[in-house]
């Protein structure tokens, strides 16, 4: 079995991180450089900004969070929010990204992935999608955009198969049930996405307590586990987390 990453999330808005409750209710919880920088003497695996008010507010993620970032830090980090072009994407990995997350523009132009893909190789692209029961079926999940506000009617289990056929090298997975809940990740719909791919599956939403972050890798079959909250306001630190998942038996890189 291949290491497991652990990953913190830091949802940028108006240059800071904030975290919410089902996407909404926002408090402060720093700057993002900084926060960064304290993941990444904790080992964090990578990071990921993403600026939740891009999409909605019309205008691109700003390059100087990216440019900060490479100056600051030794971890790798992705950066998503409001990519519309190739373009806008080469501006951010020219800042220093590692990696460029794709949600909104991509459901409504599912060929960007591919052009991306062919621009940056596929380890650069991460398809986000930001999933939610659909009522009465435990097993049917929709995709929403423009930061979960707008439902498109998009099946997440074969959004997630186009994305990986189109050319993503990692599906970043949330739960819009779960995000900020504290209840735990959505195992059902996390080991859907990642038997229908082949490629890494990123859980994320509703990290309460360090024992979901194993259930989020045993149970929902994730490569990956990312939290906010639990890790922003100091309630569990990233060593704490990997000791605790090696001692479930799941490699982690410490």
């Amino acid at each position: 079995m291949l290491a497991k990453r652990v990953i913190p999330c830091m949802d940028v808005k108006d240059g800071r991180v904030v975290k919410g409750v089902n996407f909404v209710d926002l408090r402060d919880a720093g700057d993002p450089i900084e926060l960064a920088q304290r993941y990444d003497e904790e080992r964090a695996d990578e990071v990921i900004f993403l600026d939740i008010t891009a999409t909605s507010d019309d205008r691109a993620t700003t390059v100087e969070l990216a440019s900060r970032a490479a100056e600051e830090l030794r971890l790798p980090y992705c950066v998503g929010g409001g990519f519309r072009t190739v373009a806008s994407m080469r501006t951010m990995i020219a800042a220093g990204a590692d990696k460029v997350s794709v949600n909104s523009a991509a459901v409504a132009d599912p060929a960007l992935i591919t052009r991306a893909a062919q621009a940056f190789g596929s380890q650069a692209v991460v398809c986000a999608i930001d999933a939610k029961q659909v009522a009465g079926d435990a097993n049917k999940w929709e995709v929403y955009v423009a930061g979960g506000r707008k439902a498109t009617g998009i099946d997440a289990v074969q959004w997630a198969e186009e994305a990986a056929r189109r050319g993503a090298g990692e599906i970043l997975l949330t739960s819009m049930d779960r995000d900020g809940s504290r209840d735990g990740f959505d195992c059902a719909l996390t080991r859907a996405v990642a038997r229908a791919v082949d490629i890494p599956v990123i859980a994320s939403g509703g990290v309460g307590s360090i024992e979901h972050f194993a259930e989020g890798i045993i149970e929902g079959e994730a490569d990956a586990v990312l939290a906010a909250s639990v890790f922003h306001f100091g309630e569990l630190s990233i060593r704490q987390v990997k000791e605790y998942l090696r001692s479930q038996g799941i490699p982690v890189r410490l």
